[in-house]
Order: C-alpha cells, then structure tokens, then sequence
C-alpha cells in the first residue's frame, strides 16, 4: 500500500504507517504534476498547501483514501470524492490548544501593541523611545474584558479554556447548545468546572469586547460591514479559522474608522498572496497561517492521521468515510461529525 504525504507528516505517523506495512513518499509533488504522478499511490495526505479537487480526483481512479493533517476540509473537493467511492479523513482534535495559544499570542499582541512596537523599535528605538514609551501606554488588560467566541467546537471551546483561565468572561454562538460549562485542568491535577454564557451570534457581536472566529470557510463572510456597525468601538478581532471568514475590505475600513483597535490574523482571503492593505496595515498582526504548527501538535495529527488511516485499509474501520465538517445556517454554525457507512443515516454531534 502506498501513500503519498505531500505536505509531510510527523516521523511519529511515518513510523506508525511504516511498521503497518505501507510504503510512505515524503517527497512533495507539485500541485501540476499530481495529476500523473498520484496515479502511483493508493492514497494522499495534504496539509492546506496541496489540494485535491474533481480534476485531480478524476485523474487518480486508483486512489482510496485522501487525509488531512489538520481540521479544514476547503482545499479537497469532499462530496466529491465521497461520490466516487474515497474515503475523506481529518484530524479534528489534534491542533485545538495549539491554536487556542496562537489565539492568544494575537491578542496579547493586539492589546499592547507588540505587533507595532516590533516594527517601530528596530528603526526608531535609539532616537525615540520616549515618544515610542508614551504612545503605547495605553495597553488593556484582558482579565475581566469578554471574549466572543463564534464557533464553539473543538478549537472554539480550547480559546475560550485559555480565556477563563486568565479570568475573561466567554460568550459563544453556535447552531447547538454549547456545554453550560467547561471543565479547566490546571497545575497540580486541579480541574474546575466555570460556567460559559450562549447568545446569539448578533448578541455576541454587540457584547465582545474582543472576537475569535472558530468557523471553516462559508459562501459569505461571518464578520462584513453590517456585522461591523453592530460592535463596540475599539473591539480586538483575531481570526485563527480559515480565510474568507472575513470581509477584509470590511475589515480594513473599520481599522481605519475605529471601530476594530486592532486584527490578529492568522489566515487570509487570497492565501498564498494576501492583500498588500492587510499586510501592511499599522494595527494588525500577522501570522502566515501557523495555527497547528507546533511541533506538538504534528506529533499529535501525524498519529491521529496515521491510525486513522491503519484502521481504514486494515479493516478496523471497513469502508467507513469520517469527515468533520461545519456549516452556516442564517448567521451561526453548526458543528457537525458525520461518518458516513453504507446503509446507515447520518449522524450529528
């Protein structure tokens, strides 16, 4: 059995899937040339770089199974595969609380303006630094501020741990009730269990005093220019999800109005190439797209990925398609797990 991990994958899975018997090709192949050379394996993993749409699915009648190191399904064409008789995989619990830090690098970024400082000190430090002290000497704290969480899955419900436990009230939206409260583990082998408020998706954009988008790329941005008139003046936004959750242009314009005191964005409309006026913009901090990229966190997706797909080809799992998906319903998300078996209906969390 071979399989080609084109974006890579942890040594951890490699062994895994080695010791299992099947022969794996860490060896990237060019988005243009998959189209022949994927004719040799049985199946791919991909991170967000590679992408396995209806042309290359086309092209590759051998291929069985398409893995994804990570939690977004937008760069494969699923229903598609799925249509033809391939198995589509994710590893939807292995990056949470690697991108509920990197939520809060941009927010404590955001709200004592490293992401300028960073800038202006290299070049102005030796001749300005008063000038530089005083103008970021108005920072916030977040303890007691609250943190509007849209999207309240894996990842979503990991930001809002991380907010507790530095003492931020949470609220969140999502299509289904959310747990009334999440239990925090803490040093020592101490939990308790603190209590989470659901609104409404509009409630939580005119209460949050900062936003953290959890949700997979839609038809239409979560956040555009109407959701913008509904906020706070001076709200922190951080995106961590996928690009196009946004309205950048929407986005650009209430940093410029006031509105937004600052963006954390770790993903981008048009990646690889965002747009000049995000990259450049005074107050917002960037991250190219690093939200799982912990070497913890491909420890863990490179052993989920690697018995997940063990189990597919040795018969554990015997023709099952697991995928985790969400989906937008007027202006909230619903988080859906759905395994798809012949015969059987789907299934919601």
């Amino acid at each position: 059995m071979k399989l080609l991990a084109n974006d890579g994958i942890d040594p951890l899975g490699k062994e895994l899937l080695e010791k299992a018997g099947f022969t794996v090709d860490t060896n990237h192949i060019p988005q243009d040339e998959l189209a022949v050379k994927l004719q040799a394996y049985d199946a791919i993993t991909v991170r967000s770089a590679t992408k396995v749409r209806k042309d290359l699915i086309d092209a590759c009648p051998n291929l069985r199974l398409i893995g994804r190191g990570g939690v977004g399904m937008d760069n494969i064409d699923v229903e598609y595969a799925k249509s033809k008789g391939i198995a589509v995989v994710n590893t939807p619990a292995a990056s949470s609380q690697s991108v509920a830090e990197l939520v809060f690098a941009h927010l404590y970024n955001g709200v004592r303006f490293l992401y300028d400082a960073n800038r202006k000190m290299p070049v102005e430090g030796d001749t300005n630094f008063a000038g530089l002290k005083k103008a970021y000497g108005k920072g916030v704290e977040l303890k007691g501020k609250t943190l509007g969480v849209i999207g309240f899955g894996r990842i979503g419900q990991e930001t809002a741990k991380v907010a507790l436990g530095v003492g931020m009230n949470v609220i969140a939206s999502d299509f289904v009730a959310i747990p009334k409260a999440l239990t925090l583990t803490l040093s020592g082998g101490i939990s308790v269990d603190v209590p989470v408020k659901q609104v409404s998706t509009d409630e939580l954009i005119k209460q949050a005093d900062f936003i953290s988008l959890h949700v997979p790329f839609l038809d239409k941005p979560v956040l555009g220019t109407a959701e913008f008139a509904l906020m706070k003046n001076g709200v922190g936004i951080v995106n961590a999800s996928r690009g196009g959750t946004i309205d950048e242009l929407a986005l650009i314009e209430a940093l410029n109005n006031g509105t937004v005191s600052f963006a954390g964005l770790d993903v981008f409309d048009s990646e690889p190439t965002p747009r000049k006026e995000i990259l450049t913009h005074p107050r917002v901090s960037l991250t190219p797209h690093i939200g799982a990229a912990t070497n913890e966190a491909q420890e863990r997706i490179g052993e989920e990925l690697a018995n997940i797909i063990i189990g597919y080809f040795k018969g554990s799992l015997n023709n099952h398609s697991f995928l985790i998906m969400r989906r937008e319903t007027k202006n909230v998300s619903l988080f859906l797990f759905e395994a798809f078996l012949p015969g059987l209906p789907r299934f919601a969390r």
